[in-house]
């Protein structure tokens, strides 16, 4: 009788009670009787039928649903309920970050429910007391983070799946044969999501653009931009417009501008610069002051609201700037040509004119739409080796500065043009340098802190394919500059900002760091012998500061210099202005790349406004045109990321047969992360490819350690390493262990 019983319970329904109110929870609005929650489990018999009914019964007794009419019961409302982002994570898991909830709520991937990572989630949370922890179990998909998805298409006779590039995308997307879009099996494209159908494993898509094949160059690089909807072309009604503006300089235009062609004016960029969108003037005044021009491109002369130019600039918001090219907010007529402050051409300006003492204290300030011209071009090579030399070289009247090229000798001069620098503009260049050293430290010295991140950098074939990677770093030139433009860029937000009553603007803020996350910082840099002090924001930024210096030219720096970056509050644009953390200033904006940035063009054109006199704008739609920046900076700054990570791993194909030293930056339970110290690429360990022992996680120690040699793998030990496998669709690249540097113990 015993065994007869066992074997009639194997009908019992499993995790009925979670079941049941995850029907009812998702539907918080409907009633349901048993035959409509049988008939969603997809069961009709008898036995199936009363375990719902007997469970109905007991989870109404528990007064966790309740009968709102005979037979017909819904959930009980309560505060349980919650809305987040979700971030997936590698595993299908994820995390619900929530603003009324300290910690992230941990989601196991059986209860994601449909959910795709980035999305707006209702979600239920309960306490798990095993772990202590927060876990929750996701009800309904608010909104959708994005619905195109990048990916390998695999066709079969009627229909077709779309395997994701993103590690994110749990699911694979089906697409129907008769929305493949011509797309050829085994081809990168671009799927639309339509629909996820309550019983389907996979959601519904429709092939948008084929890509390519997987692997080539422009293929991969189109895929990066299309994963983030960035466009990688202008629309022709987009062109025709740019290309039908008047771009002339007119005496009726100059008329109503400052007129300061004939002050000594020059831009500094990089060498490989296409477009130029600041240049800086300096003259001597006869009361021994300076008189200093911040002039930026005069871009909304010529971006005139409510025409397709100005949608599709707002739209895109930004310029993007991957590694073997610039897909330009603008189109080139105006970025490389109207709006880029060529040498030896006049051009229409917006400026920031100050009067500065030897003390770089500003006396006087006029800001306003200029005319100007620039005498000359510096690459940032060229200007340092000014300053590094203190050149001043042999006399050029200034009366001829607007007649030749003027560069700096053929030893330093990167064109190789036997030219000479004029004294006036070697010791302008001189004396800009000076007073930007002296504003450097006065906001070091408020607590500003210094983050002068290495840059990677690739040579590049004819091919774009990477034949060497070199470091980048700033110099005293960068940093002239980099005072300049945020002095225009503080002066500015400040100049509105203290206006009363208050008008509203464009600020780039950046909050304080959270705590949690200096703590975090704490616990990584410890591990290399470093300590911050938490006493207050001057110990703070006076700490982040001796780090950051300390750790320069070490085998940590990158690591450190990305972790600290990364435990501060992400810096964006909005109309409530909080101040910027970071620059240590009260007020700052962004006014100096109108070329590149949507919110400068914003700016420009409402300093102008309060200029005039006019009243102030509306608030609430400029606070959404903040917001829609900032999301598409960040979106480009990802975008970014993975064209480094790409052209990494690219290089790193041809060097499969070199040894590496390498530093551990990174340490998980399924293996290491190691960055090579040469290249900065960084690569996995993976755990099961260490086989002279068996490895554990030990997350205190941010190590591996092995069970029977205690052997440590931990974060900041340098270890060489070899290339295993270089995958560019996936841009992963998976490193070989040879061991530590022994060299190094």
């Amino acid at each position: 009788m015993t065994r007869k019983k066992k074997r009639k319970s194997s009908n019992k329904i499993s995790n009925l009670t979670n079941t049941i109110l995850s029907i009812l929870k998702k539907d918080r609005n409907q009633s349901f009787n048993y035959k409509q929650i049988a008939a969603k489990l997809g069961v009709n018999d008898a036995s199936s039928r009363n375990q719902i009914i007997k469970k109905l019964q007991q989870l109404k007794a528990k007064q966790e649903i309740e009968e709102v009419e005979r037979g017909k019961f819904k959930a009980i409302v309560n505060t349980e309920y919650h809305t987040g982002i979700l971030d997936i994570s590698q595993k299908g898991s994820g995390y619900v970050i929530c603003d009324d909830f300290e910690e992230d709520i941990y989601i196991a991937s059986n209860n994601i429910n449909r959910a795709l990572d980035g999305d707006e989630v209702e979600l239920y949370v309960y306490k798990r007391s095993r772990r202590g922890r927060f876990e929750g179990e996701i009800t309904k998909v608010l909104k959708r983070a994005k619905s195109d998805y990048v990916g390998v298409i695999q066709i079969h006779k009627s229909y077709a799946f779309v395997i994701a590039d993103s590690n994110k995308m749990y699911k694979d997307i089906f697409v129907p044969i008769n929305k493949i879009n011509k797309a050829e099996d085994g081809d990168k494209v671009l799927v639309k999501l339509e629909d996820w159908p309550e019983k389907a494993d996979s959601p519904y898509g429709k092939v948008l653009k084929v890509l390519g094949k997987p692997g080539e160059h422009n293929t991969e690089i189109h895929s990066i931009l299309a994963e983030y909807g960035l466009p990688y072309e202008f629309p022709h009604e987009v062109e025709d417009y740019a290309n039908k503006i008047d771009t002339s300089i007119t005496k009726e235009e100059i008329a109503k501008r400052r007129d300061m062609r004939k002050v000594l004016t020059f831009t500094i960029d990089p060498k490989d610069a296409k477009d130029f969108d600041d240049a800086l003037s300096f003259q001597v005044l006869e009361n021994g002051l300076f008189e200093i021009g911040i002039h930026i491109a005069d871009v909304s002369h010529y971006l005139q609201p409510n025409t397709v130019l100005d949608d599709e600039a707002y739209e895109r918001a930004t310029s993007v700037y991957l590694v073997d090219r610039v897909v330009p907010m603008l189109p080139e007529i105006l970025s490389n040509n109207a709006c880029s402050l060529r040498p030896h051409e006049e051009k229409y300006t917006f400026s920031a004119v100050f009067q500065m003492n030897d003390k770089a204290e500003v006396k006087n300030q006029w800001f306003g739409r200029t005319v100007t011209y620039s005498d000359t071009r510096f690459a940032y090579e060229e200007a340092q080796a000014i300053i590094e030399k203190n050149i001043t070289m042999s006399a050029v009247e200034t009366s001829q500065l607007h007649k030749i090229d003027t560069n700096i000798p053929s030893e330093v001069s990167l064109t190789g043009k036997d030219y000479q620098t004029s004294p006036e503009i070697a010791q302008a260049i001189l004396k800009l340098d000076e007073l930007a050293k002296i504003m450097r430290k006065k906001r070091m010295s408020s607590g500003a802190i210094s983050f002068d991140k290495v840059e990677v950098k690739f040579n590049l074939d004819e091919e774009n394919n990477p034949i060497g990677v070199f470091i980048k770093t700033s110099k005293e030139a960068n940093k002239l500059i980099e005072e300049f433009m945020l002095l225009a860029n503080k002066k500015v937000a400040e100049y509105i900002g203290k206006q009363n009553p208050k008008k509203t603007f464009i600020y780039r803020v950046h909050d304080e760091p959270d705590d949690s996350k200096l703590a975090a910082l704490q616990g990584i840099v410890s591990k290399f012998g470093y300590k911050l002090n938490f006493k207050d924001r001057k110990s703070i930024t006076t700490s982040l500061n001796n780090l950051l210096q300390d750790v320069v030219g070490k085998k940590e720096q990158n690591l450190v210099d990305t972790l600290a970056i990364r435990s501060m509050s992400k810096a964006e644009y909005t109309t409530q202005n909080i101040g910027h953390y970071g620059l240590a200033f009260d007020y700052y904006s962004h006014f100096t790349s109108p070329i590149r940035r949507y919110p400068d063009v914003m700016a420009h054109r409402l300093l102008q406004h309060y200029l005039d006199g006019q009243k102030s704008v509306n608030e609430d739609i400029y606070e959404e045109k903040c917001q829609h920046s900032s999301n598409m900076e960040y979106l480009a700054t990802k975008a970014e990321r993975d064209s480094i990570k790409y052209m990494q791993i690219k290089f790193m194909q041809d060097h499969q047969d070199e040894e590496f030293l390498g530093v551990i930056s990174g340490v998980t339970d399924w293996g290491i992360y190691v960055e090579i110290i040469s290249n900065k690429c960084e690569g996995m360990v993976r755990i099961r490819d260490i086989k002279d022992d068996h490895y554990d996680f030990d997350e205190s120690q941010y190590a591996l350690v092995g069970r029977n040699t205690k052997n440590t793998y931990q974060l900041g030990d340098e270890v060489l390493v070899k290339v295993k496998e270089t995958d560019l669709i996936k841009k992963h690249l998976d490193f070989n262990l040879i061991g530590k540097n022994e060299d190094n113990h």
